[in-house]
């Protein structure tokens, strides 16, 4: 019987990469199939992998090599490969990885039980009729499978039409689809009933919400409808666009109480010739004019970004360009990136290639300032009272590990918080003094322990 099987699921890459799996999940479940953690417990295991730059696929390769290594001596039996690097190298991967029982396209998640039968049933089947045109929402489930807590994430579009010059993403995840509203809202509601009071908002560009389905960009009008779901709390926007932050978003996050004073926005260069190359829309003055604008309006607003070191053709003055906006910019957080040419992109082709010893000596340098900025940011906030959701306990035993609406999970600093008082628990809202900080920690004590 089907349900005699185990199968584990490992999730690589981004959230909309984990909401994916979490769909998976739900499917696998559904027909018959238990579901275990414990990898060495498993008779198949689930890879979804992330393939969008030479780390990710590197990471993606590592996991699937060591995995594997368990079918010598566990009682492990086939691997399943799905996601973004399964979408762009499915030759590659059957010819490589022998170990690799099938591969599964971004357009055919939904289709993981079935090969899952396949394999337990010694059917043959064709690895290709799993990997199709690129992109799909055909998988997605109201009922997945979630991973984290407190908070949940969201998926309201697949794919990106931007066309970036140094991005793969078009092609392995096709264009730009939004989910339709009454789907989001209504999964939206059955994460409140399940206890989820903090949504995370993902797709590629949540900026573009709507514009292929609505004629219109649409996020403004969605945030409002959910922010009125019983039970949700807060709203979180992650993957903003310059050019989609209009008056009606900027508005809606000023005035949604639901909707945090918080955005993701990978603004990726600062110097317009290089912003010019990527195919980027924006300019150095038209992402200042937004982030002031921003800051006006709201004016405790965390602003997080990211950006890219190491495009072909970005001289010493064009890196200068950008440090020079960052220091104007003073994002809260920043990510770097450094340049990976990818197979298909516009900028796989582009010359001169930058030195990869100049390259991280840039990452370095940007990593260094941003350092100094973040760490002025936090000790902005030593001595004040925040509200932060407890996500864990940390390893120490000691503290608990937490955010307030300035921090997003993973990519973000992490509150510690001290409560000696009384036990905390998951989803906890608490009362947190900043007493000391880093430049990606902060630590504090529950508001009562503060006074004593």
């Amino acid at each position: 019987m089907k349900n005699q099987h185990t199968i584990s699921m490992v999730a690589l890459g981004c959230s909309k990469n984990l909401v994916d799996a979490e769909c998976m999940t739900a499917i696998i479940q559904n027909s018959g199939y238990t579901m275990v953690e414990d990898i060495s417990q498993a008779e198949a295991v689930v890879i979804n992998t992330c393939g969008f730059i030479e780390s990710a696929k590197k990471e993606a390769i590592d996991t699937i090599l060591e995995v594997a290594s368990l079918k010598k001596r566990r009682k492990l039996k086939y691997i399943v490969v799905t996601g973004c690097l399964a979408q762009r190298y499915p030759d590659d991967i059957r010819k490589s990885l022998p170990e690799v029982d099938a591969v599964l396209g971004t357009s055919h998640y939904q289709d993981i039980a079935q090969v899952l039968d396949n394999l337990f049933g010694k059917i043959e089947f064709n690895w290709n009729d799993y990997i199709g045109r690129a992109g799909s929402l055909t998988h997605m489930r109201k009922d997945r499978v979630i991973a984290t807590k407190p908070y949940a994430w969201l998926k309201i579009a697949e794919g990106c039409s931007n066309g970036c010059a140094f991005c793969a993403i078009p092609a392995i995840r096709g264009k730009y689809t939004s989910r339709p509203m009454e789907d989001v809202l209504e999964e939206a509601e059955i994460l409140a009933q399940k206890g989820y009071h903090e949504i995370i908002l993902a797709a590629q560009d949540t900026t573009g919400y709507g514009r292929d389905l609505y004629g219109k960009r649409s996020l403004s009008e969605l945030l409002r409808k959910m922010s009125k779901i019983k039970g949700i709390e807060s709203i979180r926007i992650m993957y903003a666009y310059i050019d989609g932050i209009d008056d009606e978003l900027i508005s809606e996050i000023r005035d949604n109480p639901k909707v945090l004073h918080y955005l993701d926005i990978p603004v990726q260069h600062g110097d317009d010739e290089i912003l010019k190359k990527m195919r980027r829309r924006d300019t150095a003055a038209s992402i200042t004019k937004t982030i002031e604008r921003l800051r006006s309006e709201i004016p405790d607003i965390v602003i997080r970004s990211t950006v890219m070191v190491g495009f072909p053709g970005e001289k010493k003055e064009n890196f200068n360009n950008l440090l020079k906006m960052l220091k104007i910019w003073r994002f809260q957080c920043l990510g770097c990136f450094i340049y990976s040419p990818e197979e298909g992109t516009i900028g796989y082709k582009m010359h001169p290639r930058v030195r990869s010893d100049v390259s991280q000596r840039r990452y370095d340098q940007v990593m260094a300032l941003q350092q100094e900025i973040s760490l002025s940011h936090n000790q902005a906030r030593v001595g004040k009272i925040v509200k932060v959701t407890i996500d864990s306990a940390a390893d120490d035993g000691i503290f608990y590990m937490g955010r307030s609406y300035a921090e997003a999970p993973e990519v973000d600093p992490v509150i510690y918080v001290a409560s000696t008082s009384r036990p905390l628990e998951p989803s906890d809202v608490v009362d947190v003094k900043i007493m000391e900080c880093t430049p990606y920690e902060l630590t504090g004590v529950t508001e009562d322990e503060s006074a004593q």
